[in-house]
Order: C-alpha cells, then sequence, then structure tokens
C-alpha cells in the first residue's frame, strides 16, 4: 500500500460503516450518495488488501483487518476534527446522525421519552437509538465507542470516563389497589415490603436490580418470584398476582398512571438511587456531545 496516495477522507467512510454497518446509512450520516459510500468503500479494501466488511443478515460484520484498523481510524478522525473544526458550531437544525444511550429499561418512559420528543423538535435530522444495558455493559459499550453516553445508577466509574448526577430519586412499591400492602395509609416499611414475593426487572448476568444492591448494603434481600427483562410485562402481571414491584419512583409512577396501578413510596428507611449521566472523556470538548449532554440534562427535569 502506498501510504502516500492515500485519502484520509476514507476514513470518515471507515468510521460510518464502523457505527452503521450498513452501506445506505452510512450515505445518509455522511450525506453522500449510496454509490459514492461503495465506491469509497471499494477503495480501501484496495488500499488494505482485504474485504473489511463482509455481508451477513444482521448487516455488515467486520473482518479481522478491519477490526485492527477501527481505533486507528476513530483516532484519526478525532485529532483531525479537533485541528481542523471549532467545535463550538454545532448546529442541531442541519445535523444528522444517531445519537446512542445505553440506560436501564426503567428509565426508558420518564427520561427517553422527553429526549425524544426534544430532539425530534430541535435536530429532526437525527435518530435516537437507545441500548438496555446494565451497568458493567454500559461501561463496556462507552470505551468501545458504542454508545454517546450511558445513564443510571453508575456511582464511581473509572477514570476514563466523566460523570454528571442528573438526580436522587426514592424507590416505590408498585401493586394492584385492592393488594394488602396497601392496608396502612403510611409508606410501607422495608419488614412489610419483604414479606411479599417480588416481580423483579433485571437484564444483568447476576439478574440483580439496583433495589437488590440497595437491600444488600443493608443485609438484606427479597424474594424475587418472577424475573423479567424489561417492564412490558410488568402491568397485567402485578394486576393478576399478589406480586409487587420495587422500582424507581418516576417509572413506577408512570405505570401507575398509565394502568391504573398504585405506586406508593417505600419509608425513608431504603436509602435513594442516584442517577447519572456518563461519557468517555475523549468527547468531553466536542460540540455535537456537549449538546447532546445538555439535552439530555434537560429530559431529566422534565421528567
Amino acid at each position: 500500500m502506498k501510504s502516500k496516495n492515500f485519502d484520509l477522507n476514507l476514513f470518515k467512510v471507515l468510521v460510518a460503516l464502523y457505527e452503521e454497518r450498513n452501506v445506505s446509512r452510512a450515505a445518509i450520516r455522511l450525506g453522500r450518495t449510496q454509490s459514492a459510500i461503495s465506491n469509497s468503500l471499494r477503495k480501501l479494501r484496495e488500499f488494505m488488501n482485504d474485504p473489511l466488511f463482509v455481508r451477513a443478515p444482521e448487516g455488515l460484520i467486520l473482518t479481522p483487518k478491519a477490526r485492527e484498523l477501527e481505533e486507528q481510524a476513530r483516532a484519526v478522525i478525532r485529532m483531525t476534527e479537533s485541528a481542523l473544526s471549532d467545535r463550538d458550531d454545532f448546529d442541531p437544525v442541519n445535523a444528522n446522525g444517531t445519537f446512542r444511550i445505553g440506560a436501564p429499561d426503567r428509565l426508558g418512559l420518564p427520561v427517553i421519552l422527553p429526549l425524544f420528543q426534544s430532539l425530534h423538535t430541535l435536530t429532526p435530522n437525527t435518530s435516537l437509538h437507545l441500548m438496555t444495558t446494565d451497568r458493567e455493559r454500559a461501561l463496556s459499550l462507552l470505551d468501545s465507542d458504542e454508545v454517546d453516553l450511558v445513564f443510571g445508577w453508575i456511582d464511581d466509574p473509572p477514570a476514563r470516563f466523566d460523570t454528571l448526577l442528573m438526580f436522587r430519586e426514592r424507590f416505590a412499591c408498585l401493586c394492584r389497589k385492592d393488594h394488602p400492602i396497601l392496608r396502612s395509609s403510611e409508606s410501607p416499611d422495608l419488614p412489610l415490603v419483604l414479606s411479599f414475593p417480588h416481580l423483579v426487572v433485571s437484564v444483568a448476568a447476576d439478574s440483580k436490580a439496583a433495589f437488590d444492591f440497595v437491600l444488600a448494603r443493608m443485609g438484606e434481600e427479597r424474594d424475587t418470584a418472577i424475573l423479567v427483562p424489561h417492564f412490558l410485562m410488568v402491568p397485567n402481571l402485578l394486576k393478576e398476582n399478589h406480586l409487587i414491584g420495587v422500582y424507581t419512583q418516576r417509572i413506577a409512577e408512570r405505570l401507575a398512571r398509565d394502568f391504573d396501578l398504585v405506586a406508593r413510596p417505600l419509608s425513608t428507611e431504603v436509602e435513594p438511587l442516584d442517577q447519572y449521566m456518563v461519557w468517555h472523556k475523549r468527547y468531553q470538548a466536542d460540540g455535537r456531545h456537549r449538546w447532546f449532554r445538555e439535552q439530555m440534562a434537560i429530559a431529566c427535569g422534565q421528567a
């Protein structure tokens, strides 16, 4: 390969293909035609003497050579943009591409919904991609540049990440209207909450939700009757059984309002949960990323 003849603009195409895994979407992201992206990919293959991307049912997959080049290509783009562009000139109206978030399912309705509504109004040519994550997977996705930021209960991450506390949130008990836990007019205390079987929502490898970690710090554990990966089944399961769910207050109150359930905050002996926004330090000064973080903060305030 004759490096002196290599067009550095091809790295933009390469990075777009890494992130979109699709020629058509990469073309839309870069504001080019599909044939132009295909031509650039052909040139990349010739220079690298490798196919780089291979078609598969789920989209383009990377060859070993492409995986080897990925971080180098991203680094070239970051250094080029840092040297040649003004990071403060981000124009949301004319922006395109995808904003990517990793977050637990409990934040979908209370936070991601108002964020999407805001983005749809302010930057109509972009899209929003939400990945459901637990803490460990969220940080891994930041490292591999598969998401722009992550959100949730992620305290004290490694030094390569920046964090911002969005809000503190109490836990609430969610149940059907005739559930015996509601016989007391007061907020249910921990012994009462732990006397009932629980419906737990978690995608973590250890099947634990945030409330389980709070309980562990208090030397307690609960009876998990049913474990599900998302909140879709929660309303029907709670309505048809004597189960309770203990979730953060915003999602509990939203589900109570939408599905004729009852959400009651737990007693103050149960400490609240800190919800953080976390991002990789490589994007700290990036204008587009900074604007996105601002919109997330606004959405948290509206939720």
